[in-house]
């Protein structure tokens, strides 16, 4: 594809630590004992309902919805930048109150999962969806939530980390 730059990723141990000047490109093997950095973000309003996006039914789990906004960390990336960037994108939401409330390791995919939780006031009719990653929105309490099922919802990490964590 003429003009396509690859997407290049820091490597990383299992403990969350960078390795140095080992770079790993999207799309090709991740080599055994490596990972890539994730970064992902739980959308929850001042008004006690998150925010959870249909994913584009062309993508894995398409038509699915999930709970978080996020995706891989760009070379030179900080798991919060990272987690900043992606929310913008794929919401049009601007991070201001951003915390981390949790860290996953996922062996099979070489993917080490930061998540965080933002908590905003913005505007719930104003979420600016990304062409190609989601396709519908919606706000639900936490009840609905939870109550959803695995057919319904590809969140895992994010609603392990709600039934958990009180936020």
């Amino acid at each position: 594809m003429e003009g396509f730059m690859a997407e290049i990723w820091d490597a990383y141990d299992k403990e969350f630590n960078k390795l140095k000047n080992i770079t790993l490109v999207r799309g090709e093997p991740i080599p055994d004992g490596m990972y890539h950095l994730v970064g992902e973000v739980i959308v929850k309003h001042i008004d006690g309902t998150y925010l959870i996006m249909q994913r584009d039914f062309e993508k894995k789990f398409g038509g699915m919805w999930e709970l978080t906004a996020g995706g891989s960390a760009l070379q030179y990336e900080t798991p919060l930048e990272c987690a900043v960037r992606e929310l913008k994108e794929e919401t049009g939401i601007e991070a201001s109150k951003i915390m981390e409330i949790g860290r996953f390791v996922q062996d099979v995919y070489h993917s080490l999962y930061v998540e965080y939780l933002c908590v905003t006031d913005c505007k719930k009719n104003a979420i600016a969806l990304q062409k190609g990653e989601t396709v519908n929105y919606k706000w639900v309490d936490k009840k609905s939530l939870l109550e959803m099922s695995q057919d319904e919802l590809v969140s895992s990490r994010a609603i392990k980390l709600i039934k958990t964590v009180d936020i």
